[in-house]
């Protein structure tokens, strides 16, 4: 053997040494706390696996490895006899619910020897950390296991294919008709809604269950600012404590939406609209902070400024809401490239004020993702109006739904804002 080979092979040994030797501390401090007895798996015992495993590897050379397989099968049926040993005790064990947990980090620190040697350190690391976490934070991970709804792990998976399964699986092609926008881009805009959305439905489900109503305002504003509105004004309705206090949570979840907005447009990559938009949605972000300030002062004798909002926070996860999303996505697509070619800017200021009556972000994603017959100015001038229209309904249903004079400061404000992003749509024109 080559003697430069030498010091790199040391150190891999003395890393996996290292390593399966701090398993077996941490899986020795787990079974004490336990109050368990040693079993299998001592420290010496998974120091002596971890050493094994990486003897096993290095002697194979190639493969199939078969010496280090059959020291896994041999790993394997210890622990199987091992378990089967305990279940087959008449009393269990105090604590010994978790009896697969110290088979399974011996079968790590097997593993150790192959990992140091083939992957990157930063993968050999986060195996280590992950087990020593499962050893070390149980009552934590039990908390959060008896705290966390199985209906969350659903919602969790659905990310994930939304996120890791289907956005790598999108060609790259063009949709037909549409030589500006791909497959690709579309679900690309559903990922990223989607993860701003999940992102302020945990927020306020779990980081804020109890959230007053001005932190209901906020987060709420994250994933759609209509419905925190209509869930507010309902409230504000019937609950003359919140009266005071709902105006000033409708306007910062308008705020919410310019942020939201904006910082979709930012991270889908179009930069030159975002640097557009900066100045007048920054404008129109001040002001309705501005007043829902100058209405929290005003209002705070007449409202029991602690009283929390609940609204059921809606599950933006849903698959058929994302699919309905990418269609709405591609039919508003279809709908302006129709509407630039035949009618121009003036066509697409008027549909954009329609579909700001309804929902805006995938009309201004895709919108921002072709290449019309337009203008720069006049998409930007579109993204304004579509705001704006949307807060004019917003004002409707905060007056329609609450019935309070409180709302009508929030509401004026709404529509003014429709005013404002009419004027600046105009001279950008």
């Amino acid at each position: 053997m080559d003697a430069s080979v030498l010091p790199a092979l040391l150190l891999q040994f003395t890393a996996t040494v290292v390593l399966a030797f701090v398993l077996g501390l941490e899986l020795h401090g787990y079974r004490r706390a336990q109050d368990e007895g040693i079993g299998f798996g001592t420290t010496r015992t998974l120091t002596l696996a971890g050493v094994a495993g990486f003897v096993l590897w290095r002697l194979d050379g190639s493969a199939p490895r078969m010496l280090y397989l059959v020291g896994l099968a041999a790993l394997a049926l210890w622990l199987a006899v091992d378990l089967a040993r305990r279940a087959a005790a008449p009393v269990v064990p105090h604590g010994d619910g978790g009896a697969l947990l110290p088979a399974m980090i011996a079968l790590l620190a097997y593993a150790l020897g192959p990992l140091v040697m083939t992957q990157p350190g930063w993968l050999t690391a986060a195996a280590v950390v992950v087990g020593l976490l499962m050893l070390g934070e149980k009552p934590l991970i039990r908390r959060v296991s008896d705290a966390f709804p199985s209906a969350e792990g659903v919602t969790l998976a659905k990310f994930l294919i939304l996120a890791g399964l289907v956005l790598p699986l999108m060609p790259a092609a063009p949709v037909p008709g549409l030589p500006g926008i791909t497959y690709a881009k579309v679900w690309m805009a559903v990922v990223a809604i989607s993860a701003i959305s999940y992102a302020g439905y945990l927020a306020h489900r779990y980081l804020f269950p109890q959230a007053g109503t001005l932190l209901t305002g906020l987060l709420g504003g994250l994933y759609s600012s209509t419905a925190a509105t209509v869930v507010l004004a309902r409230q504000a309705r019937t609950d003359a404590g919140m009266a005071a206090q709902a105006p000033v949570a409708t306007l910062l979840a308008t705020a919410m939406m310019y942020v939201r907005l904006w910082s979709l447009i930012a991270l889908l990559g179009h930069t030159a609209a975002a640097l557009r938009l900066a100045l007048p949605f920054g404008l129109l972000l001040a002001g309705t902070l501005a007043l829902a300030a100058w209405l929290g002062r005003h209002g705070r004798d007449r409202s029991a400024a602690g009283a929390p909002a609940h609204p059921d926070p809606r599950n933006p996860l849903d698959l058929p809401v994302a699919f309905l999303f990418a269609a709405l996505f591609v039919v508003f697509a279809v709908v302006t490239r129709y509407v630039t070619a035949d009618y121009g800017a003036a066509g697409l200021h008027v549909l954009s004020f329609a579909v700001g009556l309804t929902d805006i972000d995938p009309f201004v994603l895709s919108l921002l993702a072709g290449h019309f017959r337009v203008g720069e100015a006049a998409i930007v001038g579109a993204v304004l109006i579509a705001s704006g229209s949307n807060n004019l309904l917003k004002a409707l249903y905060a007056l329609a739904l609450s019935r309070r004079r409180t709302m009508l400061p929030a509401a004026v404000w709404l529509g003014l804002t429709l005013l404002l992003s009419l004027a600046w749509a105009w001279r950008l024109t």
